[in-house]
């Protein structure tokens, strides 16, 4: 396995609904980054759909593999990458909020959204576990976009195996604070490369997207950030580095893990016997 391999982020502005305008300008950006070398390719979070597009998620969800993924697929066999994005996923009647993660074979796996922001929890269901994907150039983690700001997820990848992770995102303007300072708090923490790939634009007049990707090394330093609506951002990262950082600071190595897995039970009891 390489130690060292290029990673992309694709910031774009997303149109509410219009599925086919916004896969091709997701195709076109994804090819661009593939010309430059990149080997991983992280698109936003419902970049085919839009974000705000609650009124008709059931008419636009799709099952994967479906339109979306294979055409993503079928990109990734042609370029020889991976690439993951989010999409509505539709299962048995039921829809999440799902990342997918596509490569030279096809779909390799999926991973659906652990903690839901605000009115999505009116619209999708909980995802229920965790995976760290061997791609070969990389172990890779996938969280979705407010769980950025939950350290537990971040930490479990990180155990599992994870040494990148991949944080497909519609992060809101008014929390870009929180955005900039949790994409380098999780990497720093875990000692790991994080890709941190957000929307641009505004949804229904009120959304606006805090955009900023930025792919923010295990030391917390940004080593790419975007800065145009439409922008394909890509930085070569050592996985030497990792090793590197985990040795500086040993966070992983030294947690107490039954320490803190007896603490949180009882909190959970607490919790319990306070709200009876």
């Amino acid at each position: 396995m390489s130690e060292s391999f290029k990673v992309a982020a694709v910031q774009m502005n997303c149109a509410p609904f219009d599925v086919a305008k916004n896969l091709g300008v997701a195709v076109d950006m994804t090819v661009a980054a593939a010309e430059k070398g990149a080997l991983l390719v992280v698109l936003p979070e419902l970049f085919d759909t839009g974000y705000r597009v609650e009124e008709k998620d059931s008419e636009l969800a799709s099952p994967i593999p479906g339109p979306t993924t294979e055409k993503m697929a079928s990109l990734c066999r042609d370029k020889g990458i991976f690439a993951t994005g989010t999409v509505i996923e539709s299962a048995n009647g039921v829809l999440y909020d799902t990342a997918f993660l596509t490569g030279p074979d096809g779909l390799v796996g999926t991973y659906r959204k652990n903690f839901l922001w605000a009115g999505e929890k009116d619209r999708f269901s909980y995802g229920d576990g965790y995976a760290v994907f061997d791609i070969g150039v990389c172990r890779l983690g996938l969280q979705i976009c407010y769980e950025i700001g939950f350290p537990e997820g971040a930490r479990v990848l990180a155990l599992r195996g994870a040494e990148v992770i991949a944080c497909p995102s519609a992060f809101g303007m008014p929390r870009l604070y929180a955005w900039d300072l949790l994409s380098r708090a999780r990497a720093v923490e875990n000692g790991i490369y994080v890709v941190a790939c957000n929307r641009s634009g505004t949804e229904k007049t009120d959304t606006v997207f805090a955009a900023n990707s930025r792919i923010v090394d295990p030391r917390g330093d940004l080593i790419a950030s975007a800065g145009s609506e439409y922008d394909v951002i890509t930085a070569e990262i050592n996985l030497e580095n990792v090793k590197k950082q985990r040795e500086a600071i040993p966070y992983l190595k030294d947690l107490r893990r039954n320490f803190i897995a007896d603490n949180i039970r009882e909190c959970n009891l607490s919790t319990k016997e306070r709200l009876g």
